[in-house]
Formats: structure tokens, sequence, C-alpha cells
């Protein structure tokens, strides 16, 4: 195990953590929709970070598999912040342009 990557590892979902609590914050204090999908989104992102070494060192799947793993769970959590900008959440608001 290499103990640098492991740390960029940590430090990278560390920092897409503490974005997700920010984006937390201001769902809670604003109300808005869009920033808890932000939030959900960063924190997927921030598992898939970290989950090719663990799937790969600990479970034992081959690296082309966790690769994989790591790769769909980063787009669930991007497509989940996508949304967050471009879907109609509240349902009563018209987009610009309507």
């Amino acid at each position: 195990m290499h103990i640098e990557l492991v740390v960029a590892k940590l430090v990278t979902m560390g920092l897409g953590f503490l974005v997700a609590y920010q984006a937390f914050r201001g769902y809670r204090e604003f109300g808005s929709e869009p920033m808890l999908y932000v939030a959900v989104g960063f924190v997927v992102i921030s598992v898939g970070a970290v989950i090719e070494g663990v799937l790969f060192e600990v479970v034992g799947l081959s690296i082309f598999l966790a690769g994989t793993v790591q790769t769909a769970v980063v787009a669930v959590g991007m497509l989940v912040i996508l949304y967050s900008l471009y879907g109609n959440l509240s349902g009563d608001r018209p987009r610009s342009g309507d």
C-alpha cells in the first residue's frame, strides 16, 4: 500500500465532505433544495474518490473492476449535481425562457 496515495485520497475525500457540508448548510439555512442535491452529489463523489483503493486492496477486486465501480460512483455523483443545476426541483418556478 502506498501511504502517499492513501493520504492524497483521504485529503480529497475530506475536501469533498467539506464542500458537501457547506452545501447542506446552505440547504438548511435557505431551504434551497438544489443545495441539498449538491451536498448529496459531493458525498457520493467523495466516496468514489476512495472506493477504488478499498475495493482493490481490501475486498480483492481486480483493478479494472474496482476502477469501473469508482467511475460509476463518481458519475452518479456528477449526475446528482447536474440535476441540482438543471432539474426543476420545486415544480412551481418556471424555467428561464419559458
